[in-house]
Formats: C-alpha cells, structure tokens, sequence
C-alpha cells in the first residue's frame, strides 16, 4: 500500500486556529503580538519568504512590520536597525532573513538580536538553553523547522518514544536541534545524526523507524534503502533547472518512489515547510505572552 501522508497543511491550520485564541486572551489585555522582519537586498526567494511570513501575521491579525535595506547596507547600519526593534515594545519577536549579502557577518547580525525576541528559535543563547535542558519546561523560543517536524508527526499519531530517528542533515536550521528536541525525556527518542560524509548512510537509514531528511541534496534518500513502514519527512530544498521549461524547481531530498515503501511520508511542498511558517508564528505569540510575565 502507499504511504500515508504527513499532511502539513492540515495540522498548521490546526495550529493557528489554537493561536486565535491565545491573540484574543492577549488582546483582553491590551497587547498585540508584533513582528517585525529585515531583509537586506533584493534575493527573491527571500523575498518570497518574508511575504509569506508577513501573511500569515496578517491573517491571524498579529502587528507586522518589515524593514527593506539595500545591498550595500553596513554592518553597522544593520545592526543599529535591530539595536532599534530590541528596543520597541510593540516588537516581540524579531527575523532576520537569511542568506545575507557575503559582506555582512550573518552571525553578528543574530547575536545582535534580544534573545527573547529571536522568532526563529535558533540565537545561541535559545540553543545552549535547550541544550541543557533535558526535563523542564522550555521558557524559551524554540526553532521552528525542528519543531515543526516533530509536532507533524505527534499530531499524526506517530509515536516517538523509544523510535530511532535518523535525521540526515548536520545545521543549525534543523539537524543539530533535532537530536536536543528528540532526546529530551517528554519524548525519548534515540537519535543518530548523519550528514554527507557519513560513513555506510544506507545501513543506518534501513535501521530507522523514523527518517528527517535536511541536507539538501536531492532525491538522495532512495526506496531500497528505507525500512518497510518508517515514516519519512521530507525537509530539504534544493534548486534545479527544469530542462524543458528552462525554468527552476524545487526537489527535495526524499525521492518520490519512498513512498512504495514508507508507511508515512511528509510531502515536499506541503508538509514541513506549512509547520515551520505556522511555529514561527507561534513564537511570536508565545514571545508576547511572555512579555507580560
């Protein structure tokens, strides 16, 4: 039989329809959840992105405001744009869109954000928190991708405890956060992280019961080498030229035919990517809340 789908696009709705209400018990108290992005050039794909985060703010009736700098913008001047939404009290999260310009220090610029305003989840002091928090309640932002995949695969029925993960991809966006989400004892599964270099990929991929994919190398996750049943989410993009329209597309790392095999697979576009830009406005929200505390 074929696979079942991880339907992102279902569960993020469920998502936001959970967050309407937590808007309007914030609005009762006189607060607005406000987000406020920086994009520095004219990438369009980063363009494209921050419209999609600005509509779905828009849609649930969050504050949105977004700052637009050219090319040549200093790493002075941006950081001096970011020292200024740190200190705005309508702003309770803050985006820096990635990739930068290649003058700009991408990891300055993230460090510059108030860690209780990193609506990505990823500064570094959100991380190492995570890191050494193994039973507790999590106060602090967590990063979107990561959490979104898990929450796609909870909200499925999908149990992790006790499941081995394979994920495949070593970043920050995903990988790494992965195995300090996944190894935290509300959930208690046993993670192996693998990447390009590793070593026999195949032999650990056919152990798993559940395999992320986010290397962003296409297709490279093939049929033959997953176990009957596992479910497989699918998190990486890559770009490619379509030969007959000239034009490119997006293929993620999981090669269509997994689904013969699988008995769950996440489809790409549809399902991780809908759970990252639904946690990304669940972390506003949460950032506000916490802002009354």
């Amino acid at each position: 039989m074929p696979a079942k789908i991880l339907d992102g696009r279902k569960i993020a709705a469920e998502v936001k329809s959970e967050l309407t209400e937590q808007i309007a018990e914030l609005a009762q108290r006189g607060v607005t959840p406000g987000l406020a992005t920086v994009l520095v050039g004219q990438d369009a794909p980063s363009q494209a992105y921050v419209r999609m985060k600005h509509r779905d703010a828009q849609e649930l009736g969050l504050v949105s405001a977004e700052r637009e700098l050219p090319e040549q913008t200093t790493q002075q001047e941006l950081e001096a744009v970011i020292d200024e939404l740190n200190a705005d009290s309508a702003v309770h999260a803050i985006l820096v869109q990635l990739p930068l310009p290649a003058h700009l220090d991408e990891q300055q610029v993230l460090l510059r954000i108030a860690p209780a305003k990193d609506a990505d989840g990823l500064h570094p002091v959100n991380l190492g928190l995570l890191a050494l928090n193994v039973n507790g309640p999590i106060e602090t932002p967590l990063p979107c991708t990561p959490v979104g995949a898990i929450e796609l695969l909870l909200r499925h029925d999908i149990e992790l405890t006790g499941k081995h993960v394979v994920v495949v991809g070593r970043g920050v966006t995903v990988g790494r956060a992965l195995g300090l989400l996944l190894t935290r004892r509300a959930l208690n599964a046993t993670v192996t992280l693998t990447h390009t270099g590793t070593v026999d990929l195949p032999g650990h991929l056919a152990q798993a019961d559940i395999v992320i994919a986010a290397a962003g190398v296409a297709h490279m996750i093939r049929p033959e080498q997953i176990k009957p049943g596992a479910a497989v989410l699918d998190v990486g993009v890559s770009r490619e030229r379509d030969e007959a329209t000239g034009k490119p597309r997006l293929l993620g790392d999981v090669d269509p035919a997994v689904a013969e095999v699988a008995g769950w697979v996440s489809p790409n576009p549809g399902g991780v990517g809908p759970m990252t830009r639904a946690l990304l406005m669940r972390n506003v929200v949460q950032a506000a809340q916490r802002s009354l505390a």
